[in-house]
């Protein structure tokens, strides 16, 4: 559980600096690869991330990830059919919740950066396309290659993440089964109450500490 924690986060962050010196037109993979080498670069060398500073590992997330990953989608796409019979309220409500959660999720990762790097498979994707998926390995320094894929859409504010996949398993699909196993037991309200109670606990508890 904590590789794959670091690992989705390790991908958003790679993905969710795009907005630093983007190129006009420059294709999705091209500008993953081009930054995530300064984003694990930074993440290595930086003792206050290593050590797990929350103040400077939430700051960096807050500046850097939030603005470039599409939570209302990612949230409305694991809620399923149950988004739609949700009020304009509840929608805000439920992905500010699951938005603060993956904000905990990233930054408990982010400080357990090391020796990882990552390569890039070809695009496979058309000039056109308004969604691609960004595929890549990541070369651990124990154990095989761990496979990590990323979805994302064209926006007017530019490309944003709206999923990715660790080890086979799409991040969207396997909250959307939480999810909806919530909603059926207490609506969409008790969904929220449950992931607002679950923030607060993360919120009182130091980050992880490093990997070893």
């Amino acid at each position: 559980m904590k590789l794959i924690k670091h690992l989705i986060a390790l991908a958003t962050v790679t993905i969710a600096t795009s907005a630093i010196a983007a190129a006009p037109g420059e294709a999705p993979d091209a500008l993953v690869k081009r930054i995530s080498a300064d984003v694990i670069d930074t993440a290595k060398a930086d003792k206050d991330i290593q050590a797990g500073n929350h103040k400077k590992v939430m700051d960096l997330v807050e500046s850097k990830i939030l603005p470039h990953v599409d939570f209302m989608r990612m949230t409305q796409l694991a809620a399923g059919r149950a988004w739609r019979d949700a009020s304009p309220e509840q929608q805000k409500q439920l992905s500010n919740e699951f938005r603060t959660l993956l904000i905990f999720t990233y930054s408990g990762a982010l400080s357990q950066i090391k020796n990882e790097t990552v390569e890039f498979k070809p695009l496979r994707a058309a000039p056109e396309d308004k969604e691609v998926e960004v595929r890549s390995q990541v070369n651990v320094a124990r154990g095989e290659p761990v496979t990590l894929n990323y979805r994302l859409a064209q926006t007017p504010a530019g490309w944003k993440i709206f999923d990715i996949n660790v080890l086979g398993a799409w991040l969207v699909e396997t909250y959307k089964g939480t999810f909806a196993s919530e909603i059926n037991k207490s609506g969409i309200d008790g969904l929220i109450k449950t992931l607002a109670e679950r923030n607060k606990k993360l919120a009182a508890k130091p980050l992880a500490k490093p990997l070893k």
